[in-house]
């Protein structure tokens, strides 16, 4: 399956994100033609304030009721329908009282969703820089491991900071994730240094193909202060091979992913028979 990773540089106006992702999204179909397209962390609102964020996000259909969405919601849908292609929406807010989840939503070939995954590590850190970011002020922590079917693949859902708990990339492969979604918004200082390595490791932990659509350069957060995502989307093997990564500025990076070459690398190293630990 071809796979493209769309890198943006949103903001916090939906109306002009969904301009951008669109305009990527119609760039990579042209140029790659994927079979899925995936979108990076809040891509839809990235950046401003609480009553921004919350106006921003989006009431979602209940799960399985093939309702009628929000902007982005709507989007993504029709992204899929139009294209007859899978979509993976990065991460939107989702409306849940008095704060929000960060979830990932993906839809079929037929616009209907199929998978919804709300992130579980909340980013409550201080960067290198001193800047310090408390996701749990804004948005509640998911519960649930995720996984869907698409063209007889098992895919993992993740978002950005999940990167750094790896028992949970050991239960998606244990769940049967083949190749696992990480859209992410990496702020430049951790990002530099920390981005590429804990992506490779990851696939080579759990023999999967690692798709990590990203934010990329500057945003601006409530007290207008810059933020800077460090971008650099990739896609990497089960060995951890980058095959394809996208330069700076927006854009996409566009592989295939190969089912032949995760059964082959999982029969001649067999990691996952061979763990002792829980």
């Amino acid at each position: 399956m071809r796979i493209s990773a769309i890198q943006m540089n949103p903001g916090s106006d939906k109306r002009q994100n969904i301009a951008q992702a669109r305009e990527l999204i119609q760039g990579a179909l042209a140029e790659g033609r994927p079979r899925l397209i995936a979108l990076p962390e809040m891509w839809s609102c990235l950046g401003g304030d609480r009553e921004t964020k919350f106006r921003e996000a989006e009431e979602l259909p209940a799960e399985g009721s093939n309702g009628t969405g929000g902007a982005a919601y709507e989007f993504l849908r029709e992204v899929a329908r139009a294209n007859s292609i899978h979509v993976h929406g990065g991460s939107i807010g989702e409306l849940a009282g008095d704060r929000l989840y960060n979830t990932t939503l993906v839809f079929g070939p037929d616009g209907r969703e199929i998978a919804r995954y709300r992130k579980i590590h909340l980013f409550d850190i201080v960067t290198p820089d001193g800047q310090g970011y408390r996701e749990s002020a804004v948005f509640k922590a998911g519960e649930q491991v995720v996984t869907f079917k698409a063209q007889d693949l098992t895919f993992g859902l993740a978002i950005c900071y999940d990167i750094r708990f790896p028992e949970l990339f050991l239960q998606l492969r244990r769940a049967g994730a083949e190749v696992i979604f990480l859209p992410a918004a990496f702020t430049l200082q951790t990002g530099r240094d920390h981005w590429e390595v804990l992506l490779r490791a990851r696939a080579i932990e759990t023999q999967c193909w690692m798709v990590a659509p990203a934010c990329y350069g500057r945003h601006f957060d409530g007290n207008n202060d810059p933020r800077v995502t460090y971008g650099h989307s990739l896609i990497c093997d089960p060995w951890g091979l980058v095959i394809a990564r996208a330069s700076d500025g927006i854009g996409w990076a566009t592989g295939r992913v190969d089912q032949a070459l995760t059964q082959r690398m999982r029969r001649d190293m067999p990691v996952l028979e061979h763990r002792k630990l829980v």
